[in-house]
């Protein structure tokens, strides 16, 4: 799963952010998207993270947008 991946290859997770992240992701992700849409969405997912929304309602509605809005 590429949240996993990515979350793992930044190295500073603790489990029950990676599962907040897993869970977002699970929820945004489409059964007809490419790899690479998908590692855009887990890229997006934890960005907004990082920016600091970590409330999983406000994660949701925030990786839903493109970047940089």
């Amino acid at each position: 799963m590429p949240i996993h991946k990515r979350a793992k290859e930044a190295g500073v997770f603790s489990s029950s952010d990676v599962a907040l992240l897993g869970r977002v992701f699970d929820k945004l992700k489409n059964e007809h998207q490419s790899p690479e849409r998908r590692e855009a969405l887990a890229s997006r997912i934890m960005a907004n993270y990082l920016a600091g929304i970590r409330d999983e309602d406000e994660l949701l509605t925030a990786s839903k947008l493109p970047l940089g809005r």
